[in-house]
């Protein structure tokens, strides 16, 4: 058992080595996209807590993921050169001003309708905020619903994949206020006591970098304390986990919140190296992609599905802008998923897990346990 922990936590340790060291090597663009394909890793690591531990699979990760975009996007919008000029009191959208009826109001407050909605964004911090609480509580709302009537499978997965869409039509008719379409572009930058943080700087990577290494420490501890043990209990038989007197959809409902903690830092982080948000966000397809991700990593393991997310998105991004390759990229990419679907049923983590056994002989069942659901 000692040989398993020493081996988990080098594993993790020579992943947070490799992405503190990563600024050393390659230019600012470079470093911009790594910092990006990292919040994906926390998408990946999301999905593995609530779909390989909890046995949850959420069709609809990218509402969470969205709502922390939006959140930290309207907060930097406001922060923009383009929103500081508009000749109002407090700053105000310029898309505002397009969608604005004749003669209206041109303070935030009223607008179009529903602009007071950004009036506490003035504040970042207020934006940094929303980004994590809202995911939280609506991930709170939504459990306590769906747990609590005993849903359960793939019933849980139509539900989300449903909630995603409904979120991303409202995104989208709220034209006045959202921006549709078009989603939030032309942002500021974010400030932390007087420091500007850059997108392609140094400092926004590490930023990154270090919400990313506390997220899976966090949830690598979490799941490692009793109610761990209970919540994958539950994932194994439901059933046998009520019977011995477990409250088992306030754990589900619990897991599923750090979930969506997590994504919605995931958005608010992402926003600061990307520099929009976009109703894209909210597609299905992006929050299937999410499911890939942590299947070619390895649900059972959160390191493995973060790695998963990573390289995924390094292959999609060199593999599109392959010129002989442009057409084909995403049949491509569905190969991997389905080579690995066959050929690596516990995914990368499972892979490298039966490897261990077989080259240094140690006792990895515990770990074999978390990779195979």
């Amino acid at each position: 058992m000692t040989s398993v922990f020493n081996y988990r936590s080098a594993t993790y340790l020579v992943f947070f080595a490799a992405i503190l060291l990563l600024p050393l090597v390659g230019d600012e663009f470079w470093l911009n996209r790594a910092a990006k394909y990292l919040c994906f890793g926390m998408l990946g690591s999301a999905i593995a807590l609530t779909w390989g531990y909890a046995g949850i699979l959420n069709l609809g990760q990218g509402l969470f993921f969205g709502i922390g975009a939006y959140a930290m996007a309207m907060s930097l919008k406001l922060a923009s050169y383009t929103s500081l000029q508009q000749g109002s009191a407090t700053p105000v959208p310029d898309f505002m001003l397009w969608n604005a009826q004749p003669g209206a109001s041109t303070d935030l407050c009223c607008i179009t309708p529903g602009s007071w909605v950004w009036l506490p964004f003035q504040s970042q911090w207020f934006g940094v905020a929303m980004a994590v609480v809202v995911p939280v509580i609506l991930a709170g709302l939504l459990g306590r619903l769906i747990f609590g009537q005993r849903i359960s499978g793939v019933f849980v997965s139509i539900v989300t994949l449903a909630l995603v869409l409904l979120a991303r039509l409202v995104l989208v008719d709220a034209q006045p206020m959202t921006n549709g379409f078009n989603g939030l572009t032309d942002l500021g930058y974010f400030t932390v006591f007087g420091v500007e943080l850059d997108p392609y700087s140094h400092l926004t990577y590490y930023v990154i970098a270090v919400a990313l290494i506390v997220v899976l420490v966090l949830a690598r501890l979490l799941v490692a304390t009793r109610a761990g043990t209970v919540l994958q209990a539950t994932r194994d038989s439901q059933t046998r986990a009520l019977y011995l007197g477990y409250d088992v959809p306030a754990y589900q409902t619990f897991f599923f919140a750090v979930s969506a903690a997590i994504s919605g830092l995931a958005g608010m982080l992402y926003v600061l190296v990307a520099e929009f948000a976009s109703p894209s966000f909210l597609d299905l397809s992006f929050s299937v992609a999410m499911v890939v991700w942590a299947a070619v990593g390895g649900r059972g393991s959160i390191l493995g599905a973060c790695i998963g997310a990573i390289l995924i998105n390094m292959v999609e991004a060199r593999v599109s802008e392959t010129e002989a390759l442009v057409e084909a990229w995403k049949a491509i990419l569905g190969l991997i998923f389905v080579l690995a679907v066959i050929y690596l049923p516990n995914g990368l983590a499972g892979f490298f897990h039966d490897r261990l056994r077989r080259l240094c002989r140690i006792d990895t069942s515990p770990l074999k346990q978390e990779a195979k659901q």
